[in-house]
């Protein structure tokens, strides 16, 4: 329909024809929408494309040191990356866990909209937020079947900043200034667990984990609040626009019991097939009253609207995100499920390449992996298995000319050498100059550019090239231990923070705890390696690599 968001791991993005609108005026764009409802799509569809024509996703990307933001419209100019905050709003709280010199709007911590028990009003009502008593008294089922548990205060937070002097202040965030709210369990909760019915749905690719996080909100609202009315929508956003047409699965201790020993999604993740009315329609009729969407900074960008159609319709569900990304390109957490397990199935694929590589005389292994914006998966493999001498990701520019003289110095000093290659890496040295449907860049293959480039080069030396591109491989793969223990805390969080209240947000890990961000801030952009990263400058460390292909050039910025 022409009200279709379409969605990708690369974010949400509209149809060529949509875009196109976007250079329209007011006027063609009313007429856009006036027509579309002549068409008979009704008046929640119009709305929804008038809105859409004038959205975020329309924006151009912004990069800087760090970050790529794709929506900058969803943060505040004083929020953007990269700009300090001025000395009065460093301060990050009163006494009583306010931020008054933030507007609600700026302040990380201020959900009073984003709350289903004051999502109504006006924010300005409500000066110190959270509240530090629920005004709804719902005892938490937890609190009679486990006496004497631990509980959070509900005005409890997590700071934005933990350090003082700090080095890199410039480049920091100003996002979450207003501190964030924790993600924990209360004593007290917003809905009765009786009249609790829960959807879950996996959106884009693939992602280790996904099974886990599963598994996790199904046990947690089975378990600790007693609701068994537990659903999972298929193939995405598609399952819960048509649900009439997608397999609606009921979820139980049972069903997830095994789930998180296989990589995959049992929901069958999809893209496409996002249409906020349709998904508020069929969540109504359904009765369907807590959402959870699991999916990338697309997903939550998506979560987000939904979330602003429903406070529109006045449709009170808890609409909670879990962001997923196995590049660990979502802005503001520490890292996403799912990246952990993709670093250690890298490694594995890098000592591969070590092997062939060092069984060679002048063998150069080259290892393609997965980051099409962000190249963290390569910067921690390359750690981990301690065996690469180069490292090329997205974030850093190279030349050819560079690269072959490393490899002969390297091939000089040991006979051999490994080379890992993030898939975003050095586009502008095979850049395709096409779009895909969904209006995103198409990217070239840089790895295959490198094997040829580089057996030409060596050739007349004796040298060969040996490259792997493991695909798809790595994200397919089952969850690793740690990396589950992370998605039960996230699944288990998500839970809480549902049963609370809290709509339009997501759970995500700000210095190990897991806290409360609204949605609009995961949904601004992707996280990028920082050049002045400790993790890139012990990469470039460990790689020894030289001034020429480390960034320096940005380093001496």
């Amino acid at each position: 329909p022409p009200s279709e968001l379409l969605l990708s791991d690369r974010g949400p993005s509209i149809a060529p024809s949509h875009a196109a609108s976007h250079t329209m005026g007011a006027d063609t764009k009313e007429l856009a929408a006036a027509l579309i409802t002549g068409l008979g799509l009704g008046a929640a569809a119009a709305y929804l494309v008038a809105k859409m024509l004038a959205s975020p996703a329309f924006e151009n990307d912004v990069r800087g040191e760090g970050y790529m933001l794709r929506r900058p419209s969803l943060l505040s100019q004083k929020n953007l990356l990269g700009e300090p905050a001025e000395p009065s709003l460093r301060k990050s709280s009163d006494n009583d866990g306010t931020s008054a010199e933030l507007p609600p709007s700026d302040d990380s911590s201020h959900l009073s909209e984003h709350h289903l028990g004051a999502w109504l009003d006006d924010p300005a009502s409500h000066p110190c937020w959270p509240q530090k008593h629920s005004a709804k008294k719902v005892l938490n089922p937890m609190a009679r079947a486990r006496p004497g548990m631990n509980f959070l205060n509900t005005d409890e937070k997590v700071l934005g900043s933990i350090l003082l002097n700090d080095s890199k202040a410039s480049i920091r965030s100003n996002a979450l200034r207003g501190n964030c709210i924790r993600a924990n369990a209360t004593e007290y909760i917003f809905w009765e667990p009786a009249k609790v019915k829960a959807v879950m749905v996996t959106c884009g690719g693939l992602c280790p984990g996904l099974n886990s996080i599963i598994k996790g909100v199904t046990n947690c609202l089975w378990h600790d609040y007693n609701v068994r009315k537990i659903y999972g929508a298929t193939g995405g956003y598609n399952g819960l626009s048509a649900p009439d047409k997608y397999q609606m699965l009921e979820l139980n201790p049972e069903v997830v019991r095994e789930i998180h020993m296989k990589g995959g999604s049992i929901l069958k993740a999809g893209r496409g097939g996002f249409d906020a009315p349709k998904i508020c329609k069929s969540l109504q009729q359904l009765g369907i009253n807590l959402l959870f969407v699991i999916g990338g900074d697309g997903t939550q960008f998506a979560g987000h609207l939904l979330y602003e159609e429903a406070r529109r319709q006045r449709l009170p569900i808890s609409i909670v995100g879990v962001p997923k990304s196995i590049d660990n390109d979502v802005l503001f957490v520490d890292r996403t499920f799912g990246f952990d397990s993709a670093v250690e199935s890298a490694a594995e694929v890098i000592r591969n390449g070590w092997v062939e590589a060092s069984s060679c005389e002048k063998g150069v292994g080259i290892v393609k992996l997965m980051g099409r914006d962000a190249g963290f998966v390569a910067a921690h493999a390359a750690l981990a298995s301690n065996l690469v001498d180069l490292c090329l990701v997205p974030e850093v520019k190279v030349t050819m000319e560079d690269v072959c003289e490393h490899v002969d110095d390297v091939l000089k000093r040991k006979k051999y050498m490994v080379i890992v290659v993030a898939e975003g890496a050095g586009q502008d040295l095979v850049a395709t100059g096409e779009k895909d449907a969904t209006g995103h860049t198409v990217y070239g293959d840089i790895g295959v550019y490198l094997r040829d480039t580089l057996n030409k080069h060596l050739k007349p030396q004796g040298g060969r090239t040996f490259y792997i591109d493991p695909s798809y491989i790595i994200r397919s793969v089952p969850v690793t231990p740690n990396d589950h223990i992370y998605c039960s805390r996230l699944a288990n969080n998500a839970v809480h923070t549902a049963m609370r209240g809290y709509t339009g947000v997501c759970v995500g890990a700000i210095h190990n705890v897991i806290c409360i961000l609204k949605s609009k801030l995961i949904a601004s952009g992707k996280k990028q390696i920082k050049v002045k990263s400790t993790t890139w400058q012990s990469c470039v460390q460990n790689c020894h690599m030289p001034h020429s292909l480390s960034g320096g050039a940005q380093l001496a910025r």
